[in-house]
């Protein structure tokens, strides 16, 4: 979210209509149709295997100029028939980033997860699921630097964006808006935690995702459970695409950054990685 300016409600509503028309790359919705949104691997293949019939030779009798006596004729044993290959298992996701692109940290996943269970409860329209956080969780902080954390879900190292005085391309000027307490300036702001929330933003969504009475943005399950809150504000139905991507776009108001998180969504859905063309680059 470091990345992202502040909008309007009104504005992000004129933003969610211009995306409907570029919104996901072809490839990654021609994906999503084909996967079916399903939690497994949907590219088991059966291989039926024809073992070869038996053709035992025999040897021709051969006449000797000397003997008309036959030669023994060999007996050939059948070729046995090979057994057939059993069906390959589907792959489940590692549980490492270092175990492939798809990797999600036990303990990420575990934040993202009961994120949405409790969402299912307290916001049942909203209907996110646990995937959709999870592609938030992979573009802002591939999943707080691969799940560096305590059992808890308090992160190691905190994570902060970079200070938002203007000094770099793309990010606007955001004054302080918390005293430092939550991004340790008092001059400017930038976002903090695994979900890059700016002290503002968190300060109005902040929830307790683990139970220890307090919210915490540098916590992976209070962040995941925000993140949450924030992308099914305002009644969205986030099981209809154009209203997903209203609610990623308030996180950054960049289709690129749109195609980038629902492909990742996608791809944890499914098992699948992402094609290049639906990870374009984000500015």
């Amino acid at each position: 979210m470091g990345r992202h300016s502040k909008q309007t409600v009104s504005a992000t509503r004129r933003n969610s209509l211009i995306a409907l028309s570029g919104l996901v790359p072809a490839g990654l919705v021609a994906a999503a149709s084909a996967a079916g949104a399903s939690s497994g691997v949907p590219f088991l293949a059966d291989t039926a295997t024809h073992a070869p019939e038996s053709n035992p030779l025999a040897a021709q009798p051969q006449s000797n100029s000397t003997s008309n006596a036959q030669l023994p004729i060999p007996e050939i044993e059948p070729a046995a028939a090979p057994a057939a290959p059993a069906a390959p298992a589907a792959p489940a996701l590692p549980t490492s980033l270092a175990a492939g692109p798809l990797g999600v940290p036990e303990i990420n996943q575990a934040a993202y997860k009961a994120a949405a269970d409790t969402l299912a409860t307290q916001d049942a329209p909203c209907g996110i699921p646990w995937t959709l956080i999870a592609g938030i969780g992979r573009v802002e902080s591939t999943h707080a630097n691969d799940g560096k954390a305590d059992e808890s879900g308090n992160l190691l190292t905190p994570i902060y964006g970079p200070i938002l005085n203007g000094s770099l391309a793309g990010n606007n000027v955001i004054h302080d808006s918390d005293g430092g307490a939550l991004d340790g300036n008092g001059t400017y702001d930038r976002a903090v935690g695994p979900m890059q929330f700016l002290p503002e933003t968190w300060k109005r969504y902040a929830a307790d995702g683990n139970g220890d009475g307090v919210a915490d943005p540098q916590n992976l399950f209070d962040a995941a459970l925000t993140t949450g809150k924030y992308l099914c504000d305002g009644g969205l139905n986030l099981r209809d695409i154009a209203q997903e991507t209203r609610a990623v776009l308030r996180y950054n108001n960049s289709m690129a950054y749109v195609a980038n998180v629902l492909a990742w969504s996608l791809g944890y859905a499914t098992g699948t990685n992402p094609p290049a063309e639906a990870l374009p680059a984000i500015h």
